[in-house]
């Protein structure tokens, strides 16, 4: 019995902000969409705990555009704790806000090929999987609204039709995040990063980083 199943989708949106690590309290976007965006939108249209997705390519359908946009926004979050409760404290935003630089995306399209994978403890075919995500892609049904990167860039999707067109787009990109690594015992994630290359428009995905992502989670999952 097949335990795993190959599954696409296209994915497109007015703006995406993946945002690289090293940009700190200033976002500054990847060219291309990350692994783990993917999978993000991958499980917004479609997730069950029987299975996991591993991402294999991203075809990006436009060349990256970035654009420039500087927004108000406060230093803190709320947090109302029981101290704060007893003895609450007049806050204001004026007094916390700062203008922070945004560099995003700005109409973007890809095609995202994925795998479905089994865990070993699930009975029910793959086919059941592979069949109700390619109704959802088709209806444009959803799990829940997915989006490029931030919430504020919701993500449209539908089928490959086959007539998209790819883009000559080869480029080294260096280091890019690829995914958090959690352990059963809720210690901190561990970022994981893989050295990223664009060819004719197409990231490849490097499929081993998915055993040390997931080895502690699921240790006899190939």
């Amino acid at each position: 019995m097949r335990r795993t199943s190959k599954v696409q989708v296209k994915v497109w949106g007015e703006g995406a902000l993946f945002t690289r690590p090293e940009g700190k309290v200033e976002r500054v976007s990847y060219p291309i969409m990350t692994p783990s965006a993917a999978r993000g939108i991958l499980e917004g249209i479609f997730w069950k705990p029987e299975f996991q997705y591993r991402v294999r390519s991203i075809t990006a359908l436009q060349m990256p555009n970035f654009h420039s946009i500087v927004r108000n926004e406060i230093s803190t979050k709320a947090t109302i704790t029981k101290s704060f409760m007893k003895r609450p404290v007049n806050r204001y935003a004026d007094k916390m806000r700062q203008i922070r630089h945004t560099l995003y995306l700005k109409n973007v399209a890809y095609i995202i090929k994925a795998e479905i994978h089994l865990l070993p403890e699930t009975k029910d075919p793959i086919e059941k999987y592979e069949s109700i995500f390619n109704r959802r892609v088709k209806k444009g049904q959803c799990f829940s609204r997915p989006y490029l990167g931030a919430r504020e860039f919701s993500a449209h999707f539908g089928p490959v039709t086959g007539t998209e067109r790819k883009i000559e787009w080869t480029e080294d990109l260096g280091s890019m995040f690829f995914d958090y690594r959690y352990s059963k015992e809720g210690s901190n994630a561990i970022p994981y990063f893989f050295q990223a290359t664009v060819e004719k428009g197409t990231l490849v995905i490097p499929q081993q980083l998915y055993k040390e992502v997931y080895r502690d989670v699921y240790p006899t999952l190939d």
